[in-house]
Order: C-alpha cells, then sequence, then structure tokens
C-alpha cells in the first residue's frame, strides 16, 4: 500500500490578494488533492476558487470517485453548485476558478484526474514528467494548430485568456478527465500547481530542483524561491500555488 508526504504552498506574490486556493482530504484508502485558480476579481475569484475546493474535498469526503468518470461528474456537480451563487449584482456575479484535482486510490495504487483552465498536474517519474495536464487555454490551442512552439506558450501576449474553467454554464465546459496509465509506483511525484508557477518554471527546472529536494517541503521551497527570482522584473507577478505528493 502507497505512504504519501503531502505539502502545499500558497503566495499571493505582487498581488494585493491571494485569489488561490488548495487542499486536501485523506481516509484509509483514498487521497484526494485540489487546487483552484480563482478570477472575476476580489470578492469574485477568492470565492470561487475557495467554494470550489470545499465543495470538491466534501462532496469526495462523502463519496469518493473510483474512476476518471466519477470526478468529472464530481466536478460538474461543483460547477453547479458555484453558477448557483453567481448572485446578478454582487462581485460574484461573473466568479470563475480553473481547477484541477488528483485522486489516489492506495489499495489498487491508481491514479485519476480531472481539470479545467490551466491549473496543472505534472505527474513524475524517475524524477522526470512522466505526464501532465492539458491546458484549456488560447495559447494550448495555438500549440496544438502547430501556430506557436511550446516553448513560446509563458511570453505569449495573451497566455492568461482561457478557453474553459468552473463558472461557465455547463454546455459551454471544457473539463478533461483521465485515469492514470498503469500503477503508481514508490518514488513517484505528483505535483497541483496554477500557472502563476509554471510560467516561471520550466520542465528541466522542475526536474533539477526535484532532484535536489530531500522532500516536499524542501521541493516546493525551492519552487517558490524560483518564482520570486524570475518575476522580480515583475511588480505585481501573479499569485502562485502549488501542492505536492510524493509517494514513498
Amino acid at each position: 500500500m502507497l505512504t504519501l508526504r503531502v505539502e502545499w504552498l500558497s503566495d499571493r506574490g505582487g498581488r494585493a490578494y491571494n485569489e488561490d486556493a488548495c487542499g486536501h482530504w485523506r481516509s484509509d484508502g483514498a487521497l484526494c488533492a485540489v487546487l483552484a485558480d480563482g478570477a472575476g476579481g476580489h470578492g469574485g475569484g477568492d470565492v470561487a476558487s475557495r467554494l470550489t475546493v470545499r465543495e470538491v474535498v466534501g462532496r469526495f469526503a462523502a463519496a469518493p470517485s473510483r474512476s476518471a468518470a466519477e470526478l468529472g461528474s464530481l466536478l460538474r456537480d461543483v460547477n453547479a453548485t458555484l453558477l448557483d451563487q453567481q448572485w446578478p449584482g454582487t462581485p460574484q456575479a461573473d466568479m470563475h476558478t480553473t481547477v484541477v484535482c488528483l485522486v489516489l486510490d492506495f489499495a489498487a495504487q491508481r491514479a485519476h484526474w480531472a481539470h479545467a483552465g490551466d491549473s496543472r498536474l505534472y505527474w513524475f517519474r524517475g524524477g522526470r514528467v512522466f505526464c501532465r495536464t492539458r491546458d484549456h487555454s488560447l495559447v494550448q490551442s495555438m500549440v496544438d494548430a502547430g501556430m506557436l512552439a511550446p516553448d513560446q506558450v509563458t511570453q505569449h501576449p495573451q497566455r492568461s485568456e482561457l478557453r474553459s474553467a468552473l463558472g461557465l454554464p455547463q454546455d459551454e465546459l471544457e473539463l478533461e478527465a483521465a485515469d492514470g496509465a498503469g500503477a503508481v509506483d514508490a518514488g513517484d511525484v505528483f505535483l497541483l500547481c496554477t500557472d502563476g508557477l509554471w510560467e516561471y518554471v520550466d520542465d528541466a527546472t522542475l526536474e533539477r530542483l526535484l532532484a535536489a529536494a530531500d522532500g516536499p517541503r524542501a521541493w516546493l521551497d525551492a519552487l517558490a524561491a524560483e518564482v520570486k527570482h524570475s518575476a522580480r522584473h515583475k511588480a505585481q507577478h501573479d499569485n502562485f500555488t502549488a501542492l505536492a505528493v510524493w509517494a514513498d
């Protein structure tokens, strides 16, 4: 059976307030980790992200998902709750949030996940990126169409323009869910993070800092230092949040 170490960090960066949220829940049989990056202005984005994390954790604890399809259905139920809270004439009227959620089944040693937007899940094996989620964003669409090279994404002026996020009508919401290929092995590492982190830390740097870290706390601290160094020229750089899961 897997044993796990979980650590997280959330920093408001150069912004006046933090619209990110994250959390996790575990039982004897499973771990659910979730991260969200809100949008819609103060009183909107932060409400959306925190509401999403609370709803995901609460719904999973009540009825744990056993597959990606079930987790995707859970996120659509959370979206319905978010839509119900978009009250006209209030700061929450146009609130939205990205979301990425990871579930680990301890006994089966399997993973599944679901996401909407550009908050990412990375799965590392042998210290290398084994797989990661694909962003629901304008620039990812441009990469898919051959109009933009992958290494140009973080420099594109429209890199923050999303194609999907919670808070959209159900028939417009693009949500991706996947079951992991194969079992989770001892030594595997998972990272959930917002674009405020991955914009400044490429895959090679993620791997380099992972190799140098003796645990998830040290790795996250190194990632935070890298973001702050790389974003030092941007006085109002974005919030950044990350949650790391190490399988021992």
